[in-house]
């Protein structure tokens, strides 16, 4: 799979979000006068109305694409979420990079613009989804933790084709 990690990193954050109480649609498309787009995940926590919006990246590659882009989902999530019968009160963002070298020194090399437009991160984040008041815009890593080892995936690009572990209850981005 070419995108295997983007998927283990689906997969991580869909089973810390079944553990709170947010509903969640994944890969959520839009078309809104023109503007097209596919959010990563879109999740509403009903009894604060507080709408997220989640991004997930195994590669940090455009800085202004990135922040473009979310902030197009930002500006047009609450009438997505009303098409799910959603009535947002907040919206707030979430970025989460796969922890690897690579996206720590490309946060390093952009951190000005990229803690400017996302100024939290995770560990405000995990408070913040067990209480949604506000609205936050966060950037965060993610582990991949194969099961049963505690060993990170690797972040580079794999050229073996073969079978691989699941994500363990170490990637959980909330926990």
């Amino acid at each position: 799979m070419l995108n295997a990690g983007h998927a283990a990193m689906h997969e991580a954050t869909a089973k810390a979000f079944a553990e709170l109480n947010w509903l969640v649609s994944p890969e959520t498309s839009f078309s809104i006068f023109g503007e097209r787009g596919v959010i990563d995940i879109l999740a509403f926590h009903p009894s604060s109305s507080a709408l997220l919006i989640v991004e997930l990246k195994t590669q940090l590659v455009d800085v202004q694409g990135l922040i473009g882009a979310v902030d197009r989902y930002r500006r047009l999530g609450p009438r997505i979420a009303r098409d799910r019968g959603w009535a947002a009160r907040s919206v707030s963002i979430w970025v989460l990079l796969r922890d690897s070298s690579t996206n720590h020194r490309r946060l390093a090399d952009h951190a000005t613009v990229l803690r400017t437009a996302f100024p939290a991160d995770g560990r405000r984040m995990r408070r913040w989804l067990h209480e949604p008041v506000g609205t936050v815009a966060a950037l965060s890593f993610l582990s991949e933790p194969r099961r049963g080892t505690g060993i990170a995936a690797s972040a580079g690009v794999q050229r073996v084709r073969r079978p691989r572990s699941s994500v363990g209850d170490g990637g959980n981005p909330i926990a």
